[in-house]
């Protein structure tokens, strides 16, 4: 008796914690779309794409963190210094992004080996 008790409570609280990990793990990366209206126009985002030169995925990456953060409702204390956040380029290739300093236009420096061409996608 006792170890059925001990059974249902240790599932239990397994189910808990996975339930608490997953949570905190898909609050912790920000995707940003940038086929979305607010991001589509932006002069440093049309044409990018993560073929593009990193100093122009990283001029596109500010623009849509500084976009991001103008139109969160806590503009400071979004994306701060040291988040991540994933890109959707609006060929539809995807790249994480890492802030490195908020105030720069070129504050946000690419992941090593997070780019995924819009074909390796589609697959």
């Amino acid at each position: 008796m006792n170890y059925r008790r001990f059974l249902h409570g240790a599932k239990f609280w397994f189910w808990v914690a996975l339930f608490v990990a997953y949570s905190a793990g898909a609050v912790g990366l920000v995707m940003i779309d940038t086929y979305e209206d607010r991001y589509r126009s932006l002069s440093k985002v049309q044409l990018t794409s993560v073929k593009a030169p990193e100093d122009v995925r990283r001029a596109g990456a500010s623009q849509v963190a500084a976009v991001y953060r103008a139109q969160s409702g806590m503009p400071f204390a979004s994306l701060p210094a040291g988040s991540t956040f994933q890109v959707v380029w609006p060929d539809g290739s995807t790249e994480t992004m890492v802030i490195v300093d908020p105030t720069s236009s070129l504050g946000v420096a690419p992941v090593k080996n997070s780019q995924v061409t819009a074909a390796d996608v589609a697959r």
